[in-house]
């Protein structure tokens, strides 16, 4: 790799690579030590091509779910199964990694500037501005699904179809249009533990001894050619498991079972 070579948005890979190791190893004991994470699927990272691939996640924090995929997607190509022990894996991380955020985040402060670099696909939000809901919907900016275009050919992105740290909300349409214009491999991850170890941002811990899960799906079937928008929203929600039947009574079994895994995610006041 030559020194001053850049990726399609103009990120000297070097400065890149630096930053994943010491952002890697400044965070590596937030999922095991603080707190644990319990990953599921990773072999099926090993299998994927090396570009056109969407991840698709429900979202608990603005960055702790994102540095969490990087130190799971690296440790599962560099052979670990469902762990991230030994975090030798940063030393040559994938550097085609990218993923979706909104811009107005990305910009409000350094910290942020510096995880852009990392790999951020920045666009604007059309349905919120400033942390608020708008009246009025703006047009999406070509620009943005350019880049998240670019970002496909040239690796892998990690988006949120919701477009909010909020649990159940709709998810976004824009998402399902990418996916049935780029025809990527839909890989749905679901997350959880995340909001009760780290503040929103994701920035700072808030609690330890916080039982964090990963679980990573098989390939969504998605029928590129005959799918409307509408059916891939609806397997996108029930993949990422934030479709409103989610919501519904759950058996007294499954009840049992969550009660028994929450006494590991449970903190003392």
């Amino acid at each position: 790799m030559g020194l001053f070579k850049r990726n399609p948005f103009g990120h000297i890979l070097f400065i890149k690579k630096w930053l994943i190791r010491i952002l890697g190893a400044m965070t590596h004991r937030r999922y095991r030590g603080f707190n644990e994470l319990q990953i599921e699927g990773s072999e099926i990272i090993k299998t994927l091509p090396d570009t056109n691939v969407l991840f698709i996640s429900n979202h608990q924090t603005y960055f702790a779910d994102v540095v969490a995929m990087f130190h799971v997607f690296n440790a599962s190509l560099s052979g670990r199964q469902d762990t991230i022990k030994n975090i030798g894996y940063l030393w040559q991380p994938k550097m085609n990694i990218y993923y979706v955020a909104a811009k107005e985040t990305m910009q409000a402060g350094l910290l942020p500037r510096i995880l852009a670099y990392v790999g951020a696909i920045t666009v604007e939000r059309t349905w919120r501005a400033k942390g608020v809901d708008v009246t009025e919907k703006r047009d999406v900016n070509p620009n943005d699904t350019e880049n998240i275009k670019i970002a496909l050919a040239d690796g892998w992105v990690i988006t949120f179809p919701q477009g909010t740290t909020k649990s159940f909300k709709p998810v976004r349409k824009g998402t399902a249009h990418i996916i049935k214009q780029h025809k990527p491999i839909v890989i749905p991850i679901v997350i959880d533990g995340f909001r009760r170890s780290f503040d929103k941002k994701g920035l700072r811990m808030k609690k330890k001894n916080i039982l964090q899960s990963f679980i990573i799906k098989e390939p969504l079937e998605i029928d590129y050619e005959n799918d409307t928008i509408e059916q891939i929203v609806e397997k996108v929600e029930y993949a990422i498991e934030q479709h409103p039947s989610f919501l519904k009574v759950i058996p007294a079994e499954e009840i049992k079972v969550q009660e028994e895994l929450n006494k590991l995610r449970r903190w003392d006041y």
